[in-house]
């Protein structure tokens, strides 16, 4: 008996192994089946890759795992580079917390964090809503000068800020740790310009012509399309903040204004090199300081995920 061959009905394309249904157009191009990207490499390839993400992730972790171990030991045995200490000793955390005001100085920099991230955020915002809505001449000019700040070194303007808080007679507070983010950052104003930019004029037209002023258009228009930007904006500098140590050693001058790297300092003069050395206390103190910034990237990793991913997009 002859086997007769039926060819593909008319309305699909045959690829491989299964049909995909034909174009509407009949001008287009048949359509491919995609294929599953994770399956190309195999299980070698993705075996290959899972021990290379392992050995990078415990490469990262080792310091701080070392440090976790260190805060544990006893003196003697700080440096003997063993995970597992030999002999525990949990009280270094109560000698952290009797020796120094711990809780004072995480306090304050809870404070000069949140202010400092709030400002520069709200600010930058604002400036690069300006470059990107705003048509005027000499904009890009001036929107270049901006930009070229970020290629002034920091310890330029040391003096020149100094002389002027203390001036203002503020050299000796806190005011000077969070107070300048009040005009911005070019660095933060240039990422949040690139987002505003992505935004549909026609919404903002839309807004002019139901009576919204400027400043309703931003707030309620541009800052919540541009959330996932303000939100990197803010872990960024919650982070730059936290970790600050060099306006902290030129401004604060009585501890109980410390900041957590400024009291770091201060632990690691009284109880490191030239101190007492007990490098367990300066050990448990890092790590007590460690704690927030790892707590609030779990907590907020999902949006620095999302909003680093807009941001490459927005590119």
């Amino acid at each position: 008996m002859t086997q007769l061959s039926v060819p593909p009905a008319q309305g699909a394309q045959a690829d491989g192994g299964g049909l995909l249904p034909a174009s509407d157009d009949p001008g287009q191009p048949p359509r491919r089946r995609r294929t599953d990207p994770r399956g190309t490499a195999g299980p070698v390839g993705r075996t290959v890759r899972i021990i290379g993400l392992i050995a990078v992730s415990v490469i990262f972790l080792y310091p701080f795992l070392w440090l976790i171990s260190a805060s544990f030991k006893p003196t003697q045995d700080v440096f003997d580079n063993a995970l597992i200490p030999h002999v525990w000793q949990l009280h270094n955390y109560v000698e952290v917390w009797k020796a120094v005001p711990l809780l004072t100085w995480v306090g304050n920099s809870v404070v000069v964090t949140l202010a400092a991230a709030v400002t520069v955020t709200v600010s930058s915002a604002i400036v690069a809503f300006g470059f990107a809505y705003f048509r005027f001449p000499g904009r890009n000019v001036l929107f270049a000068l901006v930009i070229g700040t970020m290629m002034l070194p920091s310890v330029v303007t040391m003096v020149p800020q100094y002389l002027i808080w203390n001036w203002m007679h503020l050299a000796s507070s806190q005011v000077p740790l969070w107070a300048p983010n009040l005009f911005g950052s070019a660095f933060y104003i240039f990422l949040l310009r690139q987002f505003f930019l992505g935004l549909p004029r026609e919404l903002f037209e839309a807004a002019r012509v139901d009576g919204a002023n400027y400043w309703k258009m931003f707030w309620r228009i541009a800052a919540p399309l541009c959330r996932p930007a303000l939100i990197v904006t803010f872990i960024f500098e919650v982070q730059a903040s936290w970790t600050d140590l060099v306006k902290p050693l030129i401004y604060l001058r009585d501890p109980k204004l410390y900041t957590v790297p400024r009291g770091l300092k201060a632990v690691l003069d009284q109880f490191g090199d030239g101190g007492e050395m007990r490098w367990e206390i300066v050990c448990a103190a890092s790590v007590i300081v460690t704690v927030p910034m790892i707590i609030a990237f779990f907590v907020c990793q999902r949006h620095f995920t999302e909003g680093i991913a807009t941001t490459g997009n927005k590119g």
